[in-house]
């Protein structure tokens, strides 16, 4: 067995990925405190050809080489756009007709294995790493995921959540042409 080389890998360029279909989900990043998970979480969407990334209240935003460092040039081909409050985005989100869902563990949360994305364009909140999605936003959500897990922990880092939310609503149908 041998590694692929790049050449084999068939990576898009950055004008290929800006005009190649997108998957219809917008990731919004309530709050996100650290740099480098901004930036994995650019990484990861830039992987599963996510439509956008909404960054939220005082989460960094792009170029800062702290982001940079993880995202390897993913803010380059991933959509992005600031707003004051997460609220405020996702506002903007439902009038444009997404269902709007957290990634929360709360009373009447969908185990992500089990989650239909209805076909429909969704955005998915992501919490801030301390404190997690923020109540107002969680009000006017049309529901939460929860990532089932089975440690003592009980909790994954935001960008590793993202990582694996992206991956199964890629492959739960959501994948990209």
């Amino acid at each position: 067995m041998r590694k692929l080389s790049m050449d084999e890998l068939g990576r898009k360029s950055v004008k290929a990925f800006k005009e190649a279909e997108k998957t219809p989900v917008i990731a919004i990043l309530d709050n996100i405190r650290s740099m480098h998970n901004v930036g994995s979480i650019f990484r990861s969407a830039d992987a599963f050809l996510l439509q956008a990334i909404f960054l939220c209240g005082y989460t960094p935003q792009p170029p800062h080489r702290d982001i940079q460092k993880t995202a390897l040039g993913a803010t380059e081909t991933v959509d992005w756009i600031y707003f004051a409050s997460t609220l405020e985005a996702v506002q903007a989100v439902k009038a444009q007709g997404y269902l709007v869902y957290g990634i929360e563990q709360a009373a009447g949360s969908v185990q992500l294995q089990h989650f239909n994305t209805q076909n429909a364009p969704l955005a998915i909140v992501f919490g801030n790493e301390v404190e997690g999605v923020g109540a107002d936003v969680l009000a006017i959500a049309d529901g939460c995921i929860e990532i089932p897990q089975m440690g003592m922990k009980h909790s994954l880092n935001v960008s590793v959540a993202a990582g694996i939310v992206f991956w199964e609503l890629v492959r739960g149908g959501f994948a990209s042409t």
